[in-house]
């Protein structure tokens, strides 16, 4: 089969960086194949999507060498021409979107391209049929969720008809069946003929799609091209999230590792103090019908709380709402025992400190230190105690290292860790996280979550509750001990996990898709007492049957 895409020692160094971010990567792609990318954050994986879709060299300087080919050199080709070729999706859809309602940024890209308007119109339509964004036809978007515009961004890439879609990180912001819906997409677009280079920490939920071929980078250079079985025999799992009967084949060559030790998370107490109370809340946008309806509802003194739910159901807003960004249209929300009417946005931080979801919608300082001392600063802190929290914020997510350079110059799961610490600097109260984990790799998301809940759980803690939205279900039974299922903008449930995740009809209502690391907890749990991380679960079964 021909080759579309050939690349041969490509290296390229950033401007502003002294070491390169790629080293002579050479592999090539069939047409119509189907390739996972995966990788660390920081790897270099993002750095090679902007050399295959032109970003690198025209909007991101620096030294690049090497060959590359999709039918012919794209590097001197205007981009109206490459992104014919070459489509992508990128991280964060902020970036991306740039249409003031739905149909036309799906269009804005064809429109360019000088098509017919029935042309563009017909087009339109059967991407957002195929991706079952019908109905946002005609919404703003900046009414639309973080997973409703990761969608809307993707069917604007579709509508191009690329020969090659370079996809990074699609599944971040999508609801666990979002993610298997466009999976499929994936799968038939491949099916159909396209090539597709697919970015991906979720390796589980990627091998829906799929892929025939895993391409693994490390420190810029690619370690692993085979095939996912052969992946899955030479991978580490404390490294790269796998499906857990991976972690079972290779828990016995594991177990000599240290595996932890890890903060243990007590169960939730019905009896702990309240820190923020929903009092039959209800709330719309404008003059738009209610999205929120009814929510009564605590979060409580030692809560690792899970907000899991589709996207769209009102799980950014409701946690807006305890930040006092918005305010209920009907009911009551209290804060440390206040109602946020009564307070504003930066008292209601001292108690509530809340890390949105896109990087973009808080970095704006030159330098990491400079983003991370912004809010100690702005609530008064002496410099020397700033000085502190900074320090111990940045040594937390793992990026005292990068204090001097610019948030902008950091790769997406680098920018997400940035924005967490400028929040742990402020040393509020509760911890709220709106998709934690998004472009983080397995490793380094454990560790960060391990690290919160030390500070959150520890002999000194330092927070008195820890809250974080996801689409992850994993992430939720092996860090909460306490879940919020919200669908339709109701509070559907709330309770331990191993409660929750076992009712099928909230999961129904939850568009949760089971992990085969849920299963597996499942079918443990009369022998566990409790759903287990997935270290811990292979350790318990491997000392089950005599291994460990």
């Amino acid at each position: 089969m021909a080759h579309i895409l050939e690349i041969q020692g490509l290296r390229f160094r950033y401007a502003a960086r002294r070491e390169p971010a790629l080293h002579d990567l050479s592999f090539s792609m069939a047409e119509g194949e189907l390739a996972l990318l995966a990788g660390p954050s920081g790897c270099g994986k993002s750095t090679l999507l902007r050399v295959l879709n032109g970003l690198i060299p025209r909007s991101y300087k620096g030294e690049l060498s090497g060959d590359l080919r999709i039918g012919g050199d794209p590097r001197h080709w205007p981009l109206a021409r490459l992104s014919q070729h070459v489509g992508t999706l990128l991280q964060d859809p902020e970036r991306q979107i740039v249409g003031a309602d739905v149909l036309h940024d799906v269009a804005f890209g064809l429109e360019n391209l000088g098509w017919p308007r029935a042309r563009i119109l017909e087009r339109v339509e059967a991407v957002l049929h195929a991706l079952g964004i019908a109905h946002l036809r005609d919404r703003k978007t900046y009414q639309l969720s973080g997973g409703e515009k990761q969608r809307v961004a993707l069917a604007g890439v579709l509508a191009m008809a690329p020969r090659i879609l370079l996809l990074d990180e699609p599944l971040a912001s999508l609801d666990p069946q979002g993610a298997r819906e466009a999976l499929a997409v994936f799968r038939s677009l491949h099916e159909e003929g396209h090539t597709i280079l697919l970015v991906e920490h979720r390796v589980e939920d990627a091998l829906h799609a799929g892929p025939q071929r895993v391409l693994y980078m490390e420190d810029g250079r690619l370690t692993f091209d085979g095939d996912p079985e052969g992946f899955f025999d030479c991978v580490d799992p404390t490294a790269v999230k796998v499906p857990f009967p991976v972690w079972q084949r290779r828990w016995p060559a594991l177990r000599p590792r240290p595996q932890g030790p890890f903060p243990e998370i007590p169960p939730a107490s019905p009896e702990a103090a309240p820190l923020v109370v929903f009092e039959g809340v209800s709330f719309g946008y404008g003059d738009g019908p209610d999205i929120l309806h009814d929510i009564h509802a605590e979060i409580r003194r030692g809560d690792s709380l899970a907000i899991l739910g589709p996207n769209g159901a009102g799980k950014t807003t409701l946690l807006k709402l305890a930040m006092g960004l918005l305010k209920p249209r009907r009911g009551k929300v209290w804060v440390g025992g206040k109602e946020t009417r009564a307070q504003t946005v930066a008292q209601i931080a001292q108690t509530v400190g809340y890390v949105f979801q896109s990087p973009s919608q808080m970095l704006f300082a030159p330098t990491v230190w400079e983003e991370v001392a912004f809010g100690p600063r702005n609530l008064g802190r002496p410099p020397a105690r700033i000085e502190a929290d900074v320090r111990w914020a940045l040594e937390l997510v793992g990026l005292t290292e990068h204090a001097r350079s610019s948030p902008w110059a950091l790769s997406f799961g680098q920018q997400k860790r940035v924005t967490i610490a400028s929040v742990l600097s402020m040393r509020s109260r509760i911890l709220v996280m709106d998709e934690p984990t998004a472009g983080q790799d397995y490793r380094t998301y454990t560790r960060l979550m391990d690290a919160i809940a030390a500070i959150a759980f520890g002999p000194q803690p330092a927070v008195e509750a820890f809250v974080f939205i996801t689409h992850d279900l994993d992430l939720a039974l092996s860090f909460a001990n306490r879940i919020w299922v919200v669908a339709d903008g109701r509070l559907v449930a709330d309770g331990p996990p191993e409660v929750v995740l076992s009712d099928p009809e909230v999961m129904r209502r939850g568009r949760l898709m089971p992990t085969s690391l849920l299963e597996a907890n499942r079918q443990a749990l009369g022998r566990t007492g409790r759903f287990l991380r997935a270290e811990r679960l292979a350790a318990w079964i491997g000392a089950e049957d005599g291994l460990g």
